[in-house]
């Protein structure tokens, strides 16, 4: 059987407290101001395709790595363009052949665990990259506010059992409308919970572990992680019927990050493999409008498999948002007024964008052939003035390069979603310098000399023809830094 070659995890930096939800809305619904805990939300310049970008870069690390991936798969019920292709966007960032297979899946919450089994049990020559994320929005004052969460993960699939291989999976499609959100709505309609929790969690999907155990011959009682988004309570209630164990149960990261839609059982995949040991059965359990198990054993690999990041890494490096109102704003829930500075065309040259999408999506610049000089973008001559020859310049990746601030603006007067805008000169490690914006920065954060990563991150929305261009920015380096 085919198996799990590697994950990755992307948790956006920004965290919301529920308490200044509920401080904020708790006069409209009074059992916000109980809830305890945070949730992970995007900002301005997120979305589920950056996130999957930032997973997908975790899953694969290495340029050599990306060699091998010949199927992109990504899955979200809140992708950025209804009509073109997100997955490959997302393989150009990637930087990924231009012969990959690309597929965007979507319109359910299992839209992640249905895309998993597919690979998994398609996977031929070379490697699939399942990648999943959600944005998903929420009306002032709802329960969705607080509970949703944002974020993604990517699972890497190949033909060998990897470090952990495919034992069984089961599946049952039912058309259990738990909620539901039409093609032109933002927000999410759900139903009753007690209907829920009792006609849909606690009925289809024990059914589907029994029937999953039973055809595998695998005891219950064998299974060492139960993967599942559900609540506490429910997951419990879900085990017993199944006959599981209740300590095989994994938290599932609600006080942390929210439930972030379909990327979140990949994150707890993610989750339980990072704690697992070799020769465990993990069973991830995908719900929403039916329910996907699926059946792991870990390998002799798990135990010396490091993930690039974990996800107590990614839950530790966080930053509190005080601010109710611009975390609305980000949500675009929000209008506000930017002033004449933000009313400026933003019209993308398609052109130019599809003759350089090399240097645009995959942050591509050039060395010199004759003195080894790095620059971005490339050129057919050499920017270098002791050399100034001309001649293909051999491509250099930077994405993952780091770098050191040379020099940085924070720009209050220049428009930006997030005040202030700050950009500035980066010198990368690998030679050259570059001008762009930084992300993820607060006022008076940069300092000259600073190392920073680069993030793929959207550049700014052309609202009069709908259309969202992406580039990559300097961000501070990884840490887990608590505090505003």
């Amino acid at each position: 059987m085919s198996g799990i070659q590697s994950w990755g995890v992307c948790i956006p930096r920004l965290r919301i407290s529920r308490k200044t939800i509920g401080a904020a809305m708790g006069w409209l619904n009074p059992s916000l101001k109980s809830a305890r805990g945070e949730r992970s939300i995007c900002n301005w310049d997120e979305d589920s395709l950056t996130m999957a970008v930032e997973a997908s870069r975790s899953a694969l690390p290495d340029l050599s790595s990306r060699e091998q991936v010949r199927t992109v798969m990504l899955a979200s019920t809140t992708l950025p363009f209804a009509d073109r292709s997100n997955s490959t966007v997302l393989a150009s960032a990637l930087g990924l052949a231009d012969s990959a297979l690309t597929f965007d899946v979507t319109g359910s919450q299992r839209s992640a665990t249905a895309a998993l089994a597919q690979a998994l049990g398609s996977s031929g020559v070379g490697h699939t990259l399942v990648a999943a994320a959600d944005r998903r929005l929420a009306r002032p004052g709802s329960d969705q506010e607080s509970s949703f969460g944002h974020g993604g993960a990517a699972i890497v699939v190949g033909s060998d059992p990897g470090v952990a291989e495919l034992v069984a999976h089961h599946h049952r499609a039912a058309d259990f409308v738990d909620h539901h959100r039409l093609t032109d709505s933002s927000f999410d309609y759900s139903l009753e919970e007690r209907w829920v929790r009792e006609a849909g969690w606690q009925t289809l999907v024990p059914e589907t572990l029994q029937a999953l155990l039973t055809d595998a011959q695998i005891a219950a009682n064998d299974i060492a992680h139960l993967v599942i988004e559900a609540p506490p309570a429910v997951s419990r209630k879900i085990a017993s019927l199944a006959g599981i164990r209740e300590n095989a149960l994994i938290d599932n990261l609600a006080a942390q990050c929210g439930q972030t839609g379909v990327g979140h059982p990949l994150i707890l995949l993610a989750s339980a493999l990072e704690n697992a040991k070799a020769g465990e059965l993990v069973l991830l359990v995908g719900f929403g409008q039916g329910v996907d198990a699926l059946l792991f054993c870990t390998t002799s690999k798990i135990s010396s498999y490091k993930p690039s990041r974990r996800v107590a890494e990614a839950l530790a490096e966080r930053r509190e948002e005080t601010e109710y109102t611009r975390f609305l704003s980000h949500c675009g829930v929000l209008p506000v007024e930017f002033g004449m500075r933000a009313e400026r065309d933003s019209r993308t040259a398609q052109t130019v964008a599809w003759r350089r999408h090399n240097d645009v999506y995959a942050f591509m610049g050039g060395r010199c052939t004759h003195c080894g000089t790095v620059q971005f973008p490339r050129a057919r001559v050499c920017v270098a003035p002791t050399c100034r020859k001309p001649g293909d310049q051999q491509p250099i990746p930077l994405a993952e390069q780091t770098a050191r601030i040379k020099t940085f603006t924070e720009d209050w007067l220049a428009f930006s979603p997030r005040p202030p805008l700050v950009y500035g000169n980066v010198a990368f490690a690998a030679g050259g310098n570059a001008f762009v914006e930084f992300a993820d920065y607060s006022p008076g954060e940069a300092k000259v000399g600073d190392d920073v990563r680069f993030v793929f991150r959207l550049k700014d929305v052309d609202r009069t023809r709908g259309f969202r261009r992406y580039f990559w920015k300097a961000a501070p380096m990884n840490s887990a830094a608590v505090g505003s």
